[in-house]
C-alpha cells in the first residue's frame, strides 16, 4: 500500500511530495525525497479528533498523510497500537475510571493524608520556625489590631498565676507565656506557635469569672499542645497549591474560595480537638465545665464582626452541646 504524504525535512518549511510504502519492518519513502527508516524508530503522534496524524523520523523530519482513512488502515496493517494512556484517553470508561481515581485520591488525601503530614511536619518544625513566625504575627497584631493591656499588673499577675498553677491533664504540657492586650477586634483569644497565649482586657471583662478565663486560657493551650496554627499553616499552603494546580490561573476566586473553604474545616476540627483538651484539664483541676458553657454563652452573644474569628469556629451551640455532654447534662 503506498500512501501519499506531505513530507517536511524539519529544518525549512519547504513542503516534500512523497509516497510511504511498508516493507517489513522499515518504512520507504520515495518521490521529492527519497529514505528508508525502521518502522520502530518512528513516532506516531496520537490522535486528535479529526486533525491529521504525524509521522516523525529520528532526525525531526515528519510527514503528515493526506487521506486519514487509508493512514489508519496503514497503521493496522503494521500491527502499530496506541498506547494505554492514549486509549484510556479516548475511553469515556478509561476517562470515567481516571476521575473516579484522582477524586478518591484527593477526598482520601484530604482527609486522612494531608492531616497526618502537617501533623509531623509541625511536630518537626524547628522551634526557629515558630519563634520567627510568633514575633511576626505579633508584630503585625501589635500595628495593627492591638494596644498594650489596660488591665493592672496584679490583675495580670493573678490570672497568670492561677493559671499555672493548674495541673495539665497530659504531662509534658507546651512551654507558653500569656500576653495581654487591649484589642480593636473586640474579645478575643489566641495561640502563636511559639508558645505566646494573647488574651485580650475585653474577652477578661466579658468573661467576668476567673474559671471562665481558666477554660479560655486552657482551650488555648489545647491548640499549643496540638501545634494547630502550624498544622494550619501548612495545610492551607498544601491546599493552596493543590487548587492551584488543579484550576490554575484562571481566575484567583478559584484558587482562593475553596482553599478557605476546606481550611476551615480543619479550623474547625482544631477547635473540636482544643475544647477536648480544654475539658479535661478543667475537669483534672476540679473546676465544673458550667464556666466553660458559660464563658461560650456569653461569647455565643457577640457578633461575628466582634469576634472576627468565629466564622472558622464550629456552631456555640454544638460546642455546648460537646461540653454538656461531657458533664453529664443533657
Amino acid at each position: 500500500m503506498a500512501l501519499a504524504a506531505d513530507y517536511f525535512d524539519g529544518r525549512s518549511s519547504r513542503r516534500f511530495d512523497v509516497l510511504l510504502h511498508i516493507d517489513g519492518e522499515v518504512a520507504y519513502l520515495t518521490g521529492d525525497v527519497t529514505r528508508h527508516c525502521p518502522l520502530e524508530q518512528l513516532h506516531v503522534s496520537e490522535r486528535l479528533g479529526r486533525q491529521p496524524r504525524k509521522v516523525t523520523f529520528p532526525d525531526d523530519a515528519f510527514l503528515i498523510a493526506h487521506d486519514a482513512a487509508q493512514f489508519a488502515a496503514l497503521l493496522r496493517a503494521t500491527g502499530h497500537r496506541d498506547s494505554l494512556v492514549v486509549r484510556a484517553q479516548r475511553s469515556w470508561r478509561g476517562t470515567l475510571a481516571a476521575a473516579v481515581t484522582c477524586i478518591a485520591i484527593l477526598v482520601v488525601g484530604y482527609l486522612y493524608g494531608l492531616p497526618a503530614f502537617a501533623s509531623l511536619t509541625a511536630r518537626l518544625m524547628p522551634e526557629s520556625a515558630n519563634v520567627m513566625i510568633g514575633r511576626e504575627a505579633l508584630a503585625f497584631f501589635d500595628q495593627e489590631l492591638m494596644r498594650p493591656s489596660a488591665l493592672t499588673l496584679h490583675q495580670q499577675q493573678a490570672l497568670t498565676s492561677r493559671f499555672k498553677a493548674l495541673v495539665p491533664p497530659i504531662d509534658g504540657a507546651p512551654p507558653y507565656t500569656i500576653v495581654f492586650r487591649h484589642s480593636k477586634i473586640g474579645p478575643n483569644a489566641f495561640a502563636l506557635p511559639a508558645g505566646e497565649i494573647i488574651l485580650t482586657d475585653e474577652l477578661v471583662q466579658l468573661m467576668g469569672d476567673s474559671d471562665a478565663i481558666m477554660a479560655v486560657l486552657s482551650h488555648e493551650l489545647g491548640h499549643l499542645h496540638q501545634h494547630h496554627l502550624m498544622r494550619r499553616i501548612i495545610q492551607s499552603a498544601a491546599i493552596g497549591s493543590v487548587t492551584a494546580t488543579l484550576f490554575g490561573d484562571v481566575s484567583s476566586l478559584l484558587v482562593t474560595l475553596p482553599t478557605v473553604l476546606l481550611d476551615m474545616r480543619y479550623s474547625r476540627e482544631a477547635e473540636i480537638e482544643a475544647d477536648d483538651y480544654a475539658i479535661a484539664m478543667l475537669r483534672a483541676n476540679g473546676i465544673s465545665l458550667t464556666h466553660m458553657i458559660d464563658g461560650y454563652e456569653k461569647i455565643g452573644k457577640q457578633s461575628p464582626q466582634q469576634i472576627g474569628y468565629l466564622s472558622t469556629h464550629p456552631l456555640t451551640s454544638a460546642r455546648i452541646a460537646r461540653i454538656r455532654a461531657a458533664q453529664g447534662v443533657r
